[in-house]
């Protein structure tokens, strides 16, 4: 029998606690998954590994080996990227952290053994705190070529409040120099958007013409949601024109960046709160997102692994009822920018209304803006993800044994396909 409360198109580790998605990077046919990861327990603890999954398609998920352990003088296996330098190779870079101070990390290398990418051999400690920076957390390496060299930043909150990300330049991804501060925003600049006192997982990345930040937004000791800025990066410096929300509910943070085998640009990010009844596992990762531009705004939207994963032509529901497999994607026309519609999905109630959407199960409401006439849902057993012009929303939901029932009052329709 299928197991329910498990989603099928979000990975999950088949036992223990994954965070953080990491290095997704798509190379021979394969991409490649890493993820935080603490096996036999289902709570986070520090001790953690890189975990290894495989897919072809970004949605069916194959773990493999452990990639990288605790050892070798690391107390953790902290969050991270992978580079490709101009002779193929892979360049994994980890937060290594010492257990008498987890917040502030190092930056140290890992190179593989072989092409499958399934072992890994640690190499130098390449960057760390330099002196007279001081800060309350520090980690998270992320990098990236801007052109002229390889930069690599490392999120950061200052003790005086100010978020921000410290980067470093290196001509050969084994050498790095610091270059000073990338970007830097106060806890109490409030408009047009808070991004908190710490950057968790920043990372800088070409979108059609322009150039996206994207952080963490972190507040010790709580993770809040996915924040970016569209504008221009010189000599190491991003200066910021604009800034945007991109994820809204409970579940998702540490967006991790990641282009697909098209070069499309998108995100995936850890989802909290999607645990197995049953205490084998604990944490999912959200569907692969692909971003584009629209204006002085980002928009989220599922890869287009998502679509090819339809089975069938679509039903389209107005005003009543239909059954709902475990796995459905969702498209919700609004009669217009104003109009009022409601779903029932068993315990979920999704209500349209005034510009935003509202989703309410047992356990809390969530809202964040529509920006449009249309709407997408993607269920996958105890897994929501609601996508608009205006943000994103994940929220874990109830799991059943069967089918779910949705309900549409109030106006717009739906169309409905099931997943494979």
């Amino acid at each position: 029998m299928d197991d329910t409360t498990r989603p099928r198109l979000h990975f999950t580790a088949q036992s223990g606690w994954i965070n953080d998605p990491l290095g997704l990077t798509f190379r021979d046919g394969l991409y490649h998954l890493f993820y935080q990861y603490v096996p036999g327990v289902t709570e986070w603890a520090p001790q953690q590994r890189w975990g290894h999954a495989a897919s072809t398609d970004l949605l069916h998920w194959t773990e493999r080996p452990v990639a990288l352990e605790p050892g070798d003088g690391d107390d953790g296996v902290w969050s991270g990227s992978i580079a490709i330098g101009p002779d193929g190779e892979a360049a994994l870079f980890y937060t290594t952290v010492d257990l008498a101070d987890v917040q502030i990390g190092k930056a140290r290398l890992a190179r593989p053994t072989d092409a499958s990418w399934d072992g890994w051999v640690k190499k130098d400690v390449v960057a760390e705190l330099p002196p007279g920076v001081d800060v309350v957390a520090y980690r998270d390496p992320y990098v990236f070529h801007d052109g002229t060299c390889w930069r690599m930043l490392m999120g950061a909150g200052l003790t005086d409040g100010t978020a921000t990300a410290l980067t470093y330049r290196s001509e050969d991804l084994e050498s790095w120099t610091y270059d000073g501060l990338l970007a830097t925003r106060h806890r109490d600049e409030m408009e047009p958007l808070w991004t908190g006192a710490v950057w968790e997982c920043p990372q800088v990345f070409r979108l059609g013409d322009r150039w996206v930040l994207t952080v963490s937004v972190w507040e010790p000791t709580e993770p809040y949601y996915e924040a970016y800025a569209i504008g221009d990066l010189v000599d190491g410096r991003f200066t910021a024109e604009s800034w945007g929300r991109l994820s809204y509910g409970p579940s998702y943070y540490a967006g991790a960046a990641y282009a697909d085998a098209d070069g499309t640009r998108g995100l995936i990010y850890w989802l909290r709160g999607v645990d197995d009844p049953a205490g084998r596992w604990a944490s999912a990762h959200s569907l692969p997102h692909t971003l584009r531009l629209d204006g002085e705004r980002v928009i989220a939207e599922p890869h287009a692994s998502v679509a090819e994963a339809r089975v069938d032509s679509g039903t389209v529901v107005r005003d009543g009822a239909a059954n709902l497999p475990l796995q459905a994607d969702l498209e919700l026309t609004l009669d217009g920018p104003g109009s009022r519609t409601a779903l029932e999905i068993d315990d979920v109630h999704l209500l349209v209304a005034a510009g935003e959407v509202t989703v309410r199960t047992a356990d809390g409401s969530w809202s964040m803006p529509v920006r449009g006439t249309s709407l997408r849902a993607v269920i996958d057993g105890p897994v929501l993800e609601v996508f608009t012009a205006g943000g994103t929303m994940a929220v874990p939901v109830p799991s059943i044994a069967s089918v779910r029932r949705l309900e549409v009052q109030g106006g717009g329709s739906v169309e409905i396909w099931n997943l494979r």
